[in-house]
């Protein structure tokens, strides 16, 4: 059996784990302690005292990427060669010695039932548990490593059963202390599926929430996998092993080895305000009604420990999931979308607002069309593909325009693109569609729009990458400073809004042409801080922003309900009223982290 404690100090004694043996506050000061750490790289936190807890805490295991690679150091390398298989099952013929291990991983996907298991150990209430309270605004304190499991009651089973990563409150707003917890989960996760067909069948969701065990399984709750194909295959072979589950009569699955388990049922047609809650967009997500959990038992091991992460604006903790995710899955996506060569979701500007491509236009050898074609096609395919279905802005370009361009060169793709985009015809909006969850950028929970902005062909303008000196703006727009080349950031605090609709007076401006050296102006509250890093640019652009209402452009026209303009496109990512607010500190529980890195100890490089 597996134990989270026995690996924390096997993780300890190679440097990657230090021990905090000050009596820490659950409730703030631990997440500050976490965001700072992270920041620095450094290493994993025990919290050996938690004030009002009898459970120590670890945060930090994902750290780093290379820390988590060093997690799996034994399997890491065998799942990248099974994906491998999967992606050219002849590749074993080929290169036999290479995958030996393919068959030994095969096998350790199967979950293994048992009878009992470390987590039997003790019941708990959920008052005894660590109350991570993460940012000052949250309405309780809340799980934020969760692995919930789930079941299709038409079709039971470890086969076929749900691990996902949704956050869960523990207390505060209107639960009952002890006996009932909210249930966040958003759209498009399989969670909702099994949910749906529990109403639908008129019976109960029953439903385990673990907290701990092998990092293999924190891991699995996050991946986007196939609908219908249980993560706790793709645990097992990350794990080295089958992983346990304890399957006791008609009771749901609990994973053998986790270090808590909260059981329980969805109550039927209840829900209640869940939240606030500080996200990985970088801002609040508000309080909305959500599920409710009946709790019915909670255990835990006897050497528990309880693992948690911080959540705010990218990058932290769990930016390393999503380069876990990108190194295994990458190279499955061009099998999946024939033509797409590679996808980027941007961590800095919160995953689902913005999505790079690389697609292909591979259909025309004999001409050069200079105009995005199959592209489309394959914007449209990335659009329908789970998770990425949430993307609020995907850029797409051509890989035969130039077959170096690589995905993590934000720069340079952002150069590439708007050397050849072309406003009057590269804009392709969806509108009144769905959004993430957390993102508040539009007109309701869920609601909002995308825009595909497809660029092929040879470039036709030369950016600009310093502010030209005859630079005239329209009346209101204050402040230019360069964020990238050919994109200038600007302050428009005095101009008026109408119905969330910036009006803009094309006569005042002299750039308005299809070749202008500055294709991209973005509208801000503060053109310093936007420009400053390209972290900042991302994040104000991408999160602020909802494509069908705040682009704009200058000589902006509709034909054939085709929207497009012959100058400049104009993003306003202004903060709107409806927006969330923006994640900040305690300044109290910073002064206090202050003094315990003043007073040295274990953790004082790093605070």
């Amino acid at each position: 059996m597996f134990s989270l404690r026995r690996h924390l100090l096997d993780l300890e004694k190679a440097g990657h784990v230090v021990r905090l043996e000050e009596e820490i506050d659950p409730r703030l000061e631990a997440a500050e302690i976490q965001r700072r750490v992270y920041a620095a790289g450094g290493p994993a936190i025990f919290f050996a005292k938690i004030n009002g807890c009898r459970f120590p805490m670890v945060s930090n295991l994902f750290g780093t990427l290379e820390r988590a690679r060093y997690l799996f150091r034994h399997t890491y390398e065998r799942v990248r060669r099974a994906i491998e298989l999967k992606i050219d099952p002849t590749a074993f013929f080929r290169q036999p010695t290479r995958y030996l291990a393919a068959p030994l991983t095969a096998w350790r996907m199967q979950p293994k039932r048992v009878s009992r298991g470390p987590i039997l150990g003790k019941q708990i209430r959920i008052g005894d548990l660590p109350q991570l309270f993460s940012w000052p605004g949250d309405g309780g304190a809340f799980i934020t490593l969760p692995q919930v499991y789930t079941e299709d009651v038409s079709q039971p089973g470890l086969a076929k059963s749900n691990l996902g990563m949704y956050r869960v409150q523990l207390s505060g707003g209107s639960y009952q202390p002890d006996e009932e917890i909210g249930l966040h989960y958003q759209i498009h996760r399989g969670i909702g599926v099994h949910h749906t067909a529990a109403v639908q069948a008129g019976r109960p969701l029953r439903v385990n929430i673990f907290v701990g065990g092998h990092p293999a399984m924190s891991l699995a709750a996050v991946m986007p996998l196939p609908e219908g194909m249980s993560e706790l295959t793709f645990a097992g072979a990350l794990a080295g092993h089958r992983i346990p589950m304890i399957c006791r009569g008609d009771d749901l699955p609990i994973y053998a080895d986790a270090d808590f388990c909260i059981s329980g049922t969805v109550i039927s047609g209840k829900q209640l305000p869940e939240g606030p809650f500080g996200d990985h967009l970088g801002y609040y997500s508000l309080a909305h009604d959500f599920p409710v959990l009946q709790v019915e038992k909670v255990y835990c091991r006897e050497d528990a420990v309880w693992p948690f992460t911080v959540v705010g604006r990218p990058p932290q903790e769990d930016t390393t999931f999503g380069q876990l995710i990108h190194e295994l899955t990458g190279p499955v996506i061009p099998t999946v979308i024939p033509g797409v060569k590679a996808v980027n979701a941007v961590d800095a500007a919160g995953v689902h607002p913005l999505l790079l491509a690389i697609g292909s236009e591979r259909y025309t050898p004999y001409q050069s069309v200079g105009r995005p074609q199959e592209l489309l096609t394959q914007a449209s395919a990335i659009l329908g593909q789970g998770q990425m279905s949430l993307a609020k802005y995907l850029l797409i370009v051509n890989h035969f325009d130039n077959s170096g361009l690589e995905l993590n060169d934000i720069p340079a793709f952002f150069r590439h693109l708007l050397e050849r985009v072309d406003w009057r015809r590269d804009l392709h909006f969806h509108t009144r569609t769905t959004i993430d969850t957390l993102d508040y950028s539009g007109d309701g929970l869920n609601r909002g729009s995308k825009v595909v902005i497809a660029a092929a062909g040879k470039s036709i303008r030369t950016l600009a990458t310093e502010l030209p000196s005859d630079l005239r703006l329209p009346e209101g727009m204050k402040n230019p400073r360069m964020c990238l080349p050919g994109v200038v950031a600007l302050e428009g605090g005095g101009l008026q809004i109408a119905d969330c609709r910036l009006k803009i007076d094309v006569q005042d401006s002299a750039i308005c042409n299809p070749q202008s050296a500055i294709p991209l102006f973005v509208l801000v509250d503060d053109s310093e801080f936007t420009a400053r890093t390209l972290g900042n640019f991302l994040w104000v652009t991408f999160t602020r922003s909802n494509p069908a209402v705040n682009i704009h452009g200058f000589g902006e026209f509709t034909e054939q309900k085709h929207w497009g303009c012959t100058g400049p496109l104009l993003i306003d990512a202004r903060i709107k009223p409806h927006h969330a607010p923006p994640l900040i500190p305690d300044p109290k529980v910073a002064k206090r982290i202050d003094a315990l890195a003043a007073r040295g100890g274990a953790l004082a490089r790093w605070l």
